[in-house]
């Protein structure tokens, strides 16, 4: 609550506040004025009445044109200087808005358009402003029932609730008033930040809450505020921090989704802190109807204008909602709701944009520079990012542009690689060629997250740097993926993904995916050069950095037939000796500097044996189950639960006996990882988290481990299910 300029703002609202009040019976000369806001300070006008046609207007809406969530700080800045000017407002202008409670764009008028209020609807708005700043100057009884009279009235107008008119009244006079936006009640009823026993007097707030209740919460509250037991002295500082705690838990809130969102697609992945670059496909309107407004103004720009702040709402879902509301109710918009969710959500500075026009006609390229902006003032396109567009022209691609107003191509490589073609031999933008930083990660990172210990893990890495072949192998559920990428990166000492590329082989898994060959295109036929071509020819180039390629299932693979002619070159001594490829006149080698990690499922009853060939060119490393380990016993004493803590002596003991089973062995262990991340479960969901696991994942595993062995499934899923009991 020390900031100098937290509230500067409070002079200039009081000045104009009283100066506005000398317009109450000239409003036609106010009217002038307002419109003569926007065209000094070079703004368009907002929709202050039908068809455009400002006849009347009250004070707080005029309060409200620079006290708007869309606002842009520079819009506001320009406003308020030009509000300043017309005025003659002595006060300077404001440098801190922080805290200040602002209207929807969606609802930013006091009154409804001309035909639909009533006559005395804005001359009722008057009367408020009026008797709230003589209450202001003295709050006597008198003072105090005109106030009242009219605060009852002008809540109950259409459109009108608590949040509007304590809003007006707070900017106008914050020492007197509080306001009871969205923010500040959910502070004071919910936050748990207001004793519980003053929270529990309060009235209970309503859509349209009463004059006498509105001020029997103004009382309690200045009271409490103005006491010992309160930290905060006023009505403004427990507005401002209203506004800094609700910030604070919406971005706890936003971290706790990513963090879900990551789980979900896979923790195991190991690259959700790394900010990665996307690519979009993007329509500048109809036609391309506003690309040289876009690319003479530097910005790329969306419509769906009707809904508003892209910001206001928490999911794709509704915004689909409020689409069908505003818009066609007979259309889906699944597409526009993800286009328009993606462009304020997920689009970020450093992604780069192709324009397009049409379905196969690229005319642009840029580079984002901003993160999302609504910008009321625009007459259409509102919703608009900064983007600085680095070429202009038209390139005809052969591949269809989607559909859509705005894509993210990122994943379609292919397409990627194609549109980056077209700009190869033109100079880019500088930004391409900065180094990226990219977050650090070393052995004491991974030996955190990874259970196995210091002596284990300096093995595996001599085994990679020499061999530059490994596999690791080992029971299901003992971290082989969770561990490989995180081997790279602390082997790197960055997580740098350039440098890494993860792939799965399966059953339908060519030499032609792999190395390179012959794929169908608009003309016959066109030699396609696949991942490890490419991921080593990137490689090559970079010869004084280690890269990683990581195979996950490698064992699903026909392993003679992917590799091919390169058998010989996996080598760790034939790294770097070329040899004649099948489908091309070249010849080609294996970098030094690539090391392959494959992941091996040692339980898998379906799949054949290595190739012996294969073999002898890799390193097998096993991963065991790590519940005697140091990190998992850690985290086990962390979770701090009974159950979980008999579950896995049941497993340890499970172990043993699958360990002993002929038919068996040690690589059908059942390992640590299926135990991981329940610390992320809350405590009154661990019991139905730890149930589901043993129904739905040990027993129906112990079913095919036995499959012929009835008694044993029994005896070890009673055994499982007794531990969690």
């Amino acid at each position: 609550m020390n900031s100098i300029n937290q509230f500067d703002w409070i002079d200039f609202y009081k000045e104009f506040a009283n100066t506005l009040l000398q317009y109450k019976n000239n409003r036609g000369i106010l009217v002038e004025k307002v419109q003569k806001i926007y065209e000094f300070a070079g703004i368009y006008m907002p929709t202050l009445e039908r068809n455009r046609k400002l006849i009347d207007i009250d004070p707080f809406t005029i309060f409200g044109l620079f006290n708007k969530s869309s606002m842009t700080i520079d819009n506001r800045n320009k406003i308020i200087s030009t509000v300043a000017n017309l005025f003659d407002i002595k006060a300077p202008i404001p440098t801190s808005f922080d805290g200040i409670p602002l209207l929807n764009n969606q609802n930013a008028t006091y009154y409804y358009f001309i035909d639909e209020r009533d006559e005395d609807d804005i001359d009722t708005l008057w009367e408020l402003y009026e008797s709230a700043l003589m209450y202001a100057d003295d709050s006597n009884s008198k003072n105090t029932l005109t106030v009242s009279q009219y605060f009852d009235l002008a809540i109950n107008k259409k459109g009108n609730g608590n949040s509007k008119i304590t809003m007006g009244l707070y900017w106008i006079a914050p020492t007197h008033f509080l306001s009871l936006d969205q923010r500040n009640t959910w502070y004071i009823y919910e936050s748990g930040k207001i004793p519980i026993d003053l929270v529990n007097s309060l009235p209970i707030i309503e859509d349209k809450i009463s004059a006498s209740k509105y001020f029997e919460i103004v009382d309690k509250l200045g009271a409490f505020l103005g006491s010992d037991q309160s930290k905060l002295k006023n009505f403004m500082e427990l507005s401002f921090e209203a506004w800094r705690y609700s910030e604070e838990i919406n971005r706890q809130k936003r971290a706790d989704e990513k963090q879900r969102k990551t789980k979900a697609k896979g923790a195991a992945l190991a690259d959700d802190d790394i900010e990665r670059i996307h690519y979009w496909i993007y329509s500048p309107g109809k036609g391309a109807k506003i690309w040289d407004e876009c690319y003479d103004n530097n910005i790329m720009a969306i419509g769906w204008d009707a809904i508003g702040d892209l910001r206001d709402y928490n999911s794709k879902d509704e915004i689909k909602q409020v689409m069908n509301k505003y818009y066609d109710p007979s259309r889906s918009y699944i597409h526009s709701a993800c286009a328009t969710w993606e462009f304020a959500n997920e689009m970020k500075p450093g992604d780069i944009v192709f324009a397009k026009n049409g379905m196969h006609l690229i005319i642009g390229r840029g580079v984002v520079k901003s993160d999302y902006i609504y910008d009321s003032e625009r007459k259409e396109f509102k919703n608009i990012r900064k983007v600085e567009w680095t070429n202009r022209g038209e390139w005809e691609c052969s591949r269809q542009s989607p559909m859509k107003t705005l894509t993210d191509i990122t994943s379609y490589t292919d397409y990627v690689d194609q549109l980056k073609l077209f700009f190869e031999g033109e100079a880019l933008d500088d930004i391409e060629t900065i180094e990226t930083v990219y977050p650090q990660y070393d052995k004491a990172k991974f030996l955190e997250s990874v259970y196995i210990d210091e002596k284990s893990y300096n093995t595996l890495v001599s085994l990679v740097e020499t061999k530059k072949n490994v596999i690791l192998q080992g029971a299901p559920g003992v971290g082989k993926t969770f561990a490989a990428k995180r081997l790279a990166y602390s082997m790197m000492g960055v997580k740098d993904q350039n440098r890494v590329m993860m792939i799965q082989f399966h059953q339908s898994y060519s030499y032609e995916d792999f190395i390179m060959g012959f794929r169908p295109s608009e003309n016959g036929f066109e030699l396609k050069h696949g991942v490890f071509y490419d991921f080593c020819k990137m490689a090559e180039i970079d010869s004084d950095n280690a890269y990683f390629f990581i195979i996950d299932e490698i064992n699903r693979g026909n392993l003679s037939k992917i590799f091919g002619e390169l058998f010989m070159l996996l080598e760790s001594d034939k790294r770097g000796v070329e040899l004649q490829l099948l489908y091309a006149d070249e010849k080609f080698s294996i970098p030094e500097n690539v090391h392959i990690i494959g992941m091996m499922n040692t339980a898998d009853r379906s799949l054949a044996m290595l190739d012996y060939a294969l073999r002898r060119r890799f390193a097998f490393y096993e991963l065991e189950p790590a519940f005697e380990s140091d990190g998992f016993k850690e985290y086990q004493y962390k979770l701090n639960n009974t159950k979980f803590d008999k579950l896995i002596e049941c497993v340890k003991n499970l172990n043993l006996i699958i360990k002993k089973d002929e038919t068996l062995g040690t690589g059908f262990c059942l390992g640590h990882s299926y135990f991981c991340d329940l610390d992320r479960v809350e405590n009154n969901e661990l019991d139905l988290a730890l149930e589901r696991l043993v129904e739905f994942e040990l027993i129906p595993l112990l079913k095919e481990y036995w499959f012929d062995d009835t008694d044993m499934v029994i005896e070890w899923s009673n055994n499982l299910r007794s531990a969690i009991q």
